[in-house]
């Protein structure tokens, strides 16, 4: 099937609200914590010292050592003074040290200027033939980084324009994942969720007549080749590789093992820290998780309570069978506003939790309430398979 570009160019005004919510969520999968490495094809490709640097200058983000960032980016800057990867570089930085950056209004603008700097920079690649897998890879990344700005400040118009303009250069970046394996990614994160989202969410499925066909089994391949075989989009294509394992596939111990090795090489990165704890609670390996949840419980900042009160409640309830106990985490985790980007899962994690515990104690109504919250907040397939056989 080929995408129709008049898709775009209706009234959107009379599209219902609820499509147009999924429509947009399904553009922005593609994009969610994907394509913060930057990557370039020409100078740098063959410029191995250069590529060693923004490496470096990576590894220092992903570590949180965003001290260290800044004089190794300084020689990225010396030598490609005019080269998108720099904006991208900053961009990324802010990311990581702000999380979550659109809730800090000081630095969300430097932000969105970076990306569109960035854009800028791409569009002078793009009109050389030699220069414009580059081009699409930095296009890719800064209109998608945009699109989810937009949309988690509510401006759903917005975003559907950036990420139909990220959407046409993930196509072109099927033709080079031949020529270079950063491409593997993009392309395999669409080949998966252009089946698995229409799946969760059939609202979509008139609208996919528009688009390519995928394939899921093969969109997890290409990224495990991109997590194995890609430079500059190695990491992200391993944690992300893991969060689908996670939320639609199941598949705890493959997950564990990406996160796992992202835990070992990143050790201060709360975000790796936390998935790979999520991922031994749900598989059962408690006394194992139990020094990485020492570890998350010393985070009082941001949203990080609601994490590992999840957790502590978890453990409370499957491991030491203490639903007192439990009910008090879970409850002190729900007191927290959570956020929809990293934390609104952990809020349907312990409702779950708090209906396993009022079926126990024989109060179906409590129980009720609390799966009518699960299926309105979670994404999981095990928790909205949960919800829905608790229903049946």
């Amino acid at each position: 099937m080929k995408r129709n570009i008049l898709l775009f160019k209706g009234n959107t005004s009379k599209i219902k609200n609820s499509i147009l919510a999924h429509f947009l969520q399904f553009f922005l999968f593609l994009f969610a914590f994907c394509f913060v490495s930057p990557t370039a094809h020409t100078q740098i490709l063959y410029d191995i010292p250069t590529q060693n640097l923004v490496l470096e200058a990576i590894d220092h983000i992903y570590n949180y050592e965003f001290g260290e960032v800044e004089p190794v980016a300084r020689q990225i800057r010396a030598k490609y003074p005019n080269h998108p990867v720099n904006s991208m570089l900053k961009a990324m930085q802010l990311q990581w040290q702000y999380l979550p950056v659109k809730d800090n209004k000081g630095v969300s603008g430097q932000y969105l200027s970076l990306l569109h700097d960035c854009l800028a920079k791409a569009k002078v690649l793009e009109k050389n033939e030699k220069t414009r897998p580059e081009a699409a890879f930095f296009s890719m990344a800064g209109h998608g980084y945009i699109a989810l700005m937009h949309n988690y400040n509510g401006d759903k118009l917005k975003a559907v324009s950036e990420a139909k303009q990220a959407y046409d250069y993930v196509m072109e970046g099927f033709k080079y994942m031949d020529k270079n394996p950063e491409f593997y990614f993009s392309s395999g994160l669409y080949n998966y969720y252009v089946i698995r989202y229409p799946e969760d969410h059939p609202i979509v499925k008139p609208m996919l007549f528009f688009f390519k066909d995928g394939n899921r089994e093969e969109g997890l391949r290409q990224m495990d080749v991109a997590a194995r075989k890609g430079v500059f989009t190695r990491t992200e294509s391993a944690f992300y590789l893991a969060r689908i394992f996670l939320k639609h596939e199941l598949r705890y111990e493959r997950a564990g093992v990406y996160l796992a090795s992202l835990t070992q090489k990143y050790p201060n990165n709360p975000i790796f820290l936390m998935k790979y704890t999520e991922a031994l609670l749900l598989l059962n390996k408690y006394e194992e998780a139990k020094p990485y949840l020492e570890r998350l419980t010393k985070r009082t900042d941001k949203f990080f309570p609601i994490i590992w009160r999840t957790f502590e409640g978890l453990i409370q309830e499957k491991h030491l069978k203490n639903d007192q106990e439990a009910v008090k985490f879970y409850q002190a985790a729900l007191r927290q506003s959570y956020d929809d980007e990293y934390t609104k899962e952990y809020h349907a994690f312990s409702y779950a939790g708090l209906a396993r515990i009022a079926l126990r104690a024989g109060d179906r109504k409590k129980a009720i309430g609390y799966y009518k919250k699960v299926e309105e907040l979670a994404e999981y397939k095990a928790l909205l398979k949960e919800a829905k056989d608790f229903f049946r």
